[in-house]
């Protein structure tokens, strides 16, 4: 009988699919699947049959390429081998291999200001759930654009609301896996209450994290509290922070820097609020659930962490790793 479907049965691969407006913003991408790097976006793909595609089976890492110069790399991938050694993965390059190539896919994309998303995954091999159908791990490096920080395009401060969406659970919340459904519907309950960040609280009422950045209050006697390690995944930029501000701390910016459980009253009455992360920086958010935080503008802490920050981005050669 004749097929009277109306799509085309391609026997051979199809023609290439035309480019979509916002692919514009994809520079290169290595494949683990062609052991090469290309500038075509519209072969920017994964297997479908990659484990990570269907099941969220695989690791990652965002860190971003300033003024020509990676920033951390070598926290990120320490991090990165880190987390599959978690979930029982391992890298199929060495670390100064891994290193090499993320440098060549920026270069590829010719941008000296990018973010780069480094993919290690179960692999393809199959549909269903038992990662041993898997031969080989899959690796993808991805150069993309970088849109200015937060500040830079919302100097007035971020609007944060607080979201009922539960924290992974254990040891996953510990972990960067590609299973982030739950940091979703996270920036989706923010999104529709009109704030730039949810924020959430653990099971015992003490604050967590956002969507994919951490968080931090500075009391009204300056002393800039994070929430302890163990219910959060720790970014690479809250460490830097933390460092930066023990700088603030000696010179009296700051009166302490501490680690421990911040209830949800500590937060209501901080004198300013801190979104920390790769893409964002330091962030001040001056709103959460409609009321203002603190005088309601970004405060002296925000302005003194961003500014350490960026000159750390941008001068810190034990930090930074040339490209071009």
């Amino acid at each position: 009988m004749r097929d009277r479907s109306r799509w085309p049965i391609w026997t051979s691969a199809p023609p290439p699919l035309p480019a979509k407006p916002w692919q514009a913003g994809y520079y290169a991408m290595f494949s683990s699947e062609w052991n090469g790097i290309t500038t075509d976006p519209r072969w920017m793909r994964v297997p479908v049959d990659d484990h990570v595609v269907h099941r969220g089976d695989g690791v990652f890492e965002t860190l971003k390429c300033v003024q020509g110069a990676i920033y951390a790399l070598k926290p990120h991938l320490d991090r990165l081998e880190h987390s599959a050694k978690a979930i029982g993965l391992f890298l199929p390059v060495s670390l100064d291999e891994l290193s090499e190539i993320v440098q060549a896919t920026v270069r590829a994309g010719g941008r000296h200001d990018c973010l780069i998303r480094i993919l290690l995954t179960r692999g393809p091999g199959g549909f269903g759930v038992d990662p041993a159908e898997c031969p080989a791990p899959g690796l993808y490096v991805i150069a993309y654009r970088l849109a200015p920080p937060f500040m830079e395009r919302h100097p007035e401060g971020a609007r944060a609301a607080t979201v009922d969406v539960p924290l992974k659970p254990g040891w996953l919340a510990t972990v960067k896996t590609c299973n982030y459904l739950p940091n979703v519907l996270m920036r989706a309950e923010a999104a529709r209450r009109g704030a730039h960040f949810p924020i959430v609280y653990d099971e015992h009422g003490h604050l967590a994290e956002g969507a994919t950045e951490n968080l931090a209050v500075v009391t009204r006697d300056r002393c800039l509290v994070l929430p302890r390690p163990g219910r959060i995944l720790e970014g690479i930029t809250l460490q830097r922070v933390i460092e930066l501000a023990e700088e603030s701390r000696r010179e009296g910016v700051l009166r302490e820097v501490a680690r421990r459980n911040i209830p949800r009253g500590e937060v209501l009455q901080a004198a300013e609020i801190l979104v920390l992360g790769t893409s964002p920086d330091v962030t001040a958010v001056v709103e959460l659930d409609g009321q203002p935080v603190g005088e309601g503008r970004p405060g002296p802490v925000w302005k003194d962490l961003s500014e350490r920050l960026r000159r750390d981005q941008l001068e810190n050669s034990s930090l930074r790793t040339p490209v071009f």
